[in-house]
């Protein structure tokens, strides 16, 4: 890298993102509940014109802005594009939830805020920033999961909020203590300082915002709040806050790890290739028994993040590990986002059971719920394949081929989860239309696909409403 400037035009993508939030937040404020579309728009545009500026700054040489704060690099560049087509992605998947909804423009200023926390994330290069990144990319999601104020959404919000606030104050604590052995929270000054400390307060400190980041990226020990959220939140807030998060906790934790941590003081190699092994055995363990949709993929995205995880404990010991990361989160973002797409499509097939029979109902959105959980898989010639070939190597490479063994061995395994979903969706016999259905559950009993999409059947059947997006007038 080289040089060091306080231009803002280099954090353009950034200031988009930040202005359409400040913006849309005061315009919807004035507009009509019927005209808060406009926000939605001016959120699209600043993700294309963040990804445009993205482009050129790409073309440019590395260089840390603002003193040694922020790194404008490739893992940078990488981390603004990926989040910024998920949030286009996003912006697309919620309309038919959010639209009309007297609070939609919280709704498209929150994910903004979000996403602009999780760019952060990924550029940091120094620990008071990291900090502040992981704050604005938390405090937004809380409220995201909330944003529907039915029960189980504030039930949701609560348990990520406590989560993340305690997991928060460990993040504190460890940047407290390694400012306190490193004497500097620049990564290249703490480097240094880390070589001359203390292991064992050095260790502490290091598991501690590690702590924070597992949180982050819904990696053992900080997954509990995942299967809970993700299963008590609308599928588009379950998109969101199962994808974008993750992005930047991950380019973040590989830019701390490999930037500021010498590997000679502390092993953490073995401790991130440790988490790594947990993470994808628990989240295919518990996958396996799951039968709600969004439950399941809840568990499936631990285990993602642990395939993820690999990469970081070869960081700096394995020429593939950046771009592996980098592909690998990109494939999965897209697959994840499309998979919950088809749930969100069908907010009234909550289990595997509902979804059975639907490639004769919706064969379109049948091949592509297959498409993506096959993607999720690793079946060529998905994104996903590609990028855990280039994982598996990257781990061979850094000398974890033991790593590489676990992954693959769970990769196999977790094709039994998926085709449990898979197979009834296409093999599946409708049900008798004279069967009781409970509510909540999709039906041919059901009125006519323009109504039951708008209504949750819950609505028809008598029973209280679970609609998330829509009240009965």
């Amino acid at each position: 890298m080289n040089g060091m400037n306080e231009n803002p035009a280099a954090l353009l993508p950034e200031l988009f993102l930040l202005g359409s939030a400040v913006v849309g937040l005061l315009w919807g404020a004035w507009l009509p509940r019927t005209r808060q579309w406009l926000v939605r728009l001016l959120a699209a545009v600043a993700a294309v014109a963040g990804l445009v500026a993205t482009a050129v700054a790409a073309t440019r040489p590395d260089e840390l802005v603002f003193g040694t704060s922020y790194a404008v690099d490739t893992p940078t560049h990488a981390t603004r594009a990926i989040v910024l087509v998920a949030v286009l992605v996003a912006l697309a998947l919620s309309v038919d939830a959010t639209a009309g909804h007297r609070r939609e423009t919280e709704f498209v200023v929150l994910l903004q805020l979000g996403a602009l926390g999780t760019v952060l994330l990924g550029g940091a290069n120094d620990l008071l920033l990291l900090v502040a990144a992981f704050l604005l990319a938390s405090v937004p999601f809380y409220a995201l999961a909330g944003w529907d104020e039915s029960a189980p959404g504030t039930e949701a919000a609560m348990k990520y909020y406590l989560s993340g606030a305690f997991l928060g104050v460990a993040m504190l604590a460890g940047t407290a203590i390694l400012y306190g052995v490193g004497r500097a929270t620049g990564y290249a000054a703490l480097r240094e300082g880390l070589a001359t400390a203390p292991v064992a307060a050095a260790g502490v400190g290091l598991v501690a915002v590690l702590a924070g980041l597992l949180f982050k990226v819904g990696g053992v020990p900080g997954h509990f709040w995942v299967p809970d959220v993700t299963d008590g939140t609308p599928p588009a807030v379950a998109a969101i806050v199962t994808t974008i998060p993750k992005i930047g906790g991950l380019v973040a934790m590989y830019r701390l790890l490999s930037v500021a941590v010498p590997v000679d003081v502390l092993d953490w190699p073995l401790l991130v290739a440790v988490l790594a092994a947990v993470s994808m055995t628990l989240g295919n363990l518990a996958a396996f028994f799951q039968t709600s949709v969004q439950r399941l993929l809840a568990y499936s995205t631990i285990s993602q993040v642990g395939y993820l995880l690999i990469v970081v404990a070869v960081a700096g010991r394995a020429d593939l590990a950046q771009p592996a990361l980098l592909y690998y989160a990109a494939g999965y973002a897209v697959t994840n986002l499309g998979a919950f797409a088809v749930v969100a499509a069908l907010p009234h097939a909550r289990t595997i059971e509902d979804h059975r029979g639907m490639a004769r109902r919706h064969p379109a959105l049948a091949v592509a719920l297959a498409v993506c959980l096959l993607g999720l898989i690793g079946t060529p010639p998905t994104a996903v394949f590609v990028g855990k070939l280039v994982v598996f190597t990257a781990a061979v490479d850094g000398g974890f081929a033991w790593l590489a063994v676990v992954a693959v061995v769970n990769t196999v395994a977790s094709v039994f989860y998926y085709l449990r979903w898979i197979a009834p969706v296409f093999r599946g016999t409708d049900p008798e239309p004279a069967a009781p259905r409970a509510a909540g559950t999709w039906s041919p009993a059901l009125p006519t696909p323009a109504r039951a999409s708008r209504w949750c059947s819950g609505c028809w059947a008598g029973s209280s409403c679970r609609c998330w997006w829509r009240r009965p007038s």
